[in-house]
């Protein structure tokens, strides 16, 4: 019998009202999220990329109910968790926290460093100051800053700093699940170095599970178990990080993977064949929505959009030139 995932992804949807009032419908619908669906293993690290716009950041959203969901489930241990009241969503956010991108907006300069990190213990339960007060000593010297850190303001800290503080208020209610959305692509490289290995020493010892959302392909392959590659809302693949780097299988991301720098100065850059701009998520293209500016086309991809299938095990592609019988005699890329 199969394990159950921590979280469970199942078909879903977020469409955004463009225009209308409180009397009148919306004029359009902006299709961030439409129908996604995958799983999160207990200890697992989950990476979720593609261009800007392609919807990672409100997916995160939408899994730690931030906003809602227009349609599909969310379970969490197998409960959905999308019908629980205001209450019990607050006792389950406890099991969900977030990294936001921005270490400088994410905190609240009015509020010294000791509240910042506790104030999720004070919203979801009853502990003494004295007993806080430990827990963000404890935190604080846990992502390399020290307790006197904890009576100075923001302003007093470096980016890099900071978003160790929002890794310590992340971790300060002890999560199961975090969703780090973009956690260091506001930081110098050097520093997203330390912010990486530091997340991977926290991953063990507080026993989490990540759901990194970036635009960095080499930033993901390092931390992730498995990737997902997004496009217009949807996943257009997701395999194991080993075979997404050496065998990847849709043309989308395979000019991702072009696309990254090679630290070999002598190497030869490949050809990019991706051309064109990401559509509208107002108005997609029918059919699969990359058809316009994949060189692979053929009549069906702009006909029918083709669902994620297991191409080889743990190896999803949605893609015509992979399913059987997709490509009517087309060749498979190479």
């Amino acid at each position: 019998m199969s394990e159950t995932p921590l979280l469970a992804v199942h078909d879903l949807v977020k469409h955004f009202p463009l225009g209308g009032g409180v009397l009148s419908k919306a004029r359009a619908w902006v299709r961030a999220v439409d129908g996604v669906s995958f799983n999160v293993k207990r200890g697992e690290s989950f990476g979720l990329v593609g261009e800007s716009g392609c919807g990672k950041t409100t997916l995160g959203r939408l899994i730690l109910q931030l906003i809602d969901p227009t349609g599909g489930s969310l379970e969490f241990e197998g409960q959905d968790y999308t019908k629980l009241s205001r209450a019990d969503m607050r006792f389950m956010r406890q099991r969900m926290q977030i990294i936001f991108q921005d270490p400088y907006s994410s905190l609240d300069p009015r509020m010294k460093v000791d509240s910042i990190i506790t104030e999720p213990l004070r919203a979801t339960r009853r502990v003494s100051r004295a007993k806080r007060r430990e827990v963000a000593v404890e935190l604080l010297e846990r992502v390399g800053l020290q307790a006197v850190d904890l009576d100075k303001y923001p302003h007093e800290f470096s980016g890099g700093q900071r978003q160790r503080i929002g890794i310590a208020r992340a971790l300060c209610v002890r999560p199961e699940l975090i969703v780090a959305d973009e956690p260091v692509s506001a930081l110098d490289v050097s520093i997203q170095a330390q912010i990486i290995n530091m997340m991977e020493d926290l991953k063990e010892d507080f026993n989490l599970s990540y759901i990194f959302i970036s635009h960095d392909l080499s930033v993901v392959e390092h931390i992730c178990d498995r990737i997902a590659v997004m496009y217009l809302g949807a996943i257009f693949e997701l395999a194991p990080t080993e075979s997404f780097s050496v065998a990847p299988r849709h043309p989308y991301t395979r000019s991702l993977l072009m696309a990254v720098p090679q630290p070999d100065p002598h190497a030869r850059a490949k050809p990019l064949s991706l051309e064109g701009d990401v559509p509208s998520p107002i108005d997609p293209p029918p059919g699969c929505t990359f058809h316009p500016r994949c060189q692979h086309t053929f009549e069906r991809c702009r006909k029918e959009r083709p669902a994620l299938v297991e191409v080889t095990p743990n190896h999803y592609v949605a893609c015509w030139l992979h399913q059987k019988g997709g490509g009517k005699g087309e060749p498979l890329c190479e």
